[in-house]
């Protein structure tokens, strides 16, 4: 049996913690889901830079580099090596939100477009799924909220778990004819339940890109060196030489014979002790994602890397990453698609729950036994997820002051 006043207890701050989230959860499922779609909805005006029409004549990598290199008015990081003769070399400069990719017409030498990751709509879409468009305290306030789901999601499932044993409706089925307020109920929980272990992955691939958890993940990860290992960048493994760089023709030779799948980039040199650097993304299967370095100089291999190379909480960061992106493939896609539909639903059921319950003019708490203490366990798993989410550590403390200062005035 459940402890009663536990249940009361995480009931009364699963309802705080609901009212100040859910709109702003509702927000960032829209938009995740929103921007799921960035790729067919970019397609045709990326097809129309990428794509021309072969000739009998190409120009060469070093020479069609040249000219990407006047138009940015400096080098460029990389190239993507094309997989066919219909498309346009693509040189890139810059890294994340500031990556932009130049593209040539290998056939004419002239430029058919640029293609900046903060041009369009989608950059705003994600601008907004991220920070909600004010930076850093933007950033901060969707860290606290993906905290505050974790917790959410725990208490729930405590609360949701029934006392007498499951029954086919009201724990699997919506009871679709005992009134809103048990529908209403019945979406949130039911939905919110079964899609819980789902959230959670999603969570955790969300995480990474925060302020502070992302930060003390990496920390960590230099800590226990199970992050990308320096050679992975091709630092530390070349040395200058007094002998003259070899084409970058030869170099997109020797990459097109390597045995890779998918989007195959070449990262040019960084100063004389620098390498050359082939590797690839893809997707369908991390494990595939391998690194090659070359002697700028001679051609020369000097190292092969594959995914186990990379460090473990590297590549389970890079997993969840992908995963919250929807980057495994269409079952991924639409498994995204379908979660972010699911929570807007659950999200909003238990909004109007609340509001066809409460009195006009009136907000209501749920309110908890007097001779009620959190047990140890229960402190020390708030103390835990404190530790783990910091500004949810933060938050409590609030609410614990205000609190105390409330009962102190009563």
């Amino acid at each position: 049996m459940k402890n009663k006043k536990i249940n009361q207890w995480l009931w009364k701050w699963h309802v705080i913690a609901g009212l100040i989230a859910t709109p702003f959860i509702i927000l960032l499922a829209i938009t995740g889901g929103i921007y799921l779609f960035k790729e067919k909805y970019e397609k045709s005006h990326k097809e129309r830079i990428t794509v021309v029409s072969p000739s009998n004549y190409r120009y060469s990598y070093e020479e069609q580099r040249k000219t990407a290199d006047a138009i940015l008015g400096k080098p460029h990081n990389a190239m993507i090596i094309p997989t066919s003769d219909s498309l346009a070399t693509e040189f890139v400069s810059g890294r994340f939100g500031h990556k932009r990719s130049i593209f040539i017409n290998p056939y004419t030498n002239t430029q058919t477009g640029m293609i900046a990751v903060s041009d369009g709509i989608m950059y705003k879409v994600r601008k907004l799924h991220g920070e909600l468009l004010i930076g850093t305290p933007g950033t901060l306030a969707v860290e606290l909220i993906a905290s505050w789901m974790v917790v959410l999601l725990i208490t729930g499932i405590f609360i949701w778990w029934p006392a007498r044993g499951f029954k086919l409706h009201g724990f699997f089925i919506p009871r679709w004819k005992q009134g809103k307020q048990v529908l209403l109920r019945d979406l949130h929980a039911i939905i919110a339940f079964w899609i819980s272990g789902l959230l959670l992955l999603v969570l955790a691939g969300a995480f990474p890109w925060t302020n502070i958890v992302g930060k003390n993940f990496k920390t960590l990860q230099e800590i226990t060196d199970t992050g990308f290992p320096t050679s992975w960048h091709g630092i530390g493994i070349g040395k200058p030489s007094s002998d003259k760089t070899i084409a970058l023709d030869i170099m997109v030779e020797k990459a097109a014979t390597l045995p890779i799948e998918g989007i195959i980039t070449l990262d040019f040199p960084k100063g004389p002790a620098g390498v050359y650097s082939v590797g690839n993304t893809y997707y369908q299967d991390l494990q595939m994602q391998q690194k090659f370095h070359f002697n700028q100089y001679t051609g020369e291999q000097h190292l092969s890397q594959q995914w186990s190379d990379v460090g473990i909480l590297m590549r389970g960061r890079m997993w969840v990453m992908a995963f919250h992106q929807g980057q495994f493939g269409q079952w991924n896609w639409y498994l995204m698609l379908c979660v972010a539909l699911l929570l807007i639903i659950s999200s909003t059921a238990a909004i109007l729950s609340y509001f066809s319950k409460k009195p006009k003019g009136k907000w209501i708490v749920p309110k908890t036994p007097k001779t009620f203490n959190p047990s140890i366990i229960v402190i020390g798993l708030i103390i835990l997820l404190g530790i783990l989410f910091p500004l949810f550590g933060l938050s409590v403390l609030v609410i614990m002051i205000i609190e105390k200062i409330r009962a102190t005035r009563i």
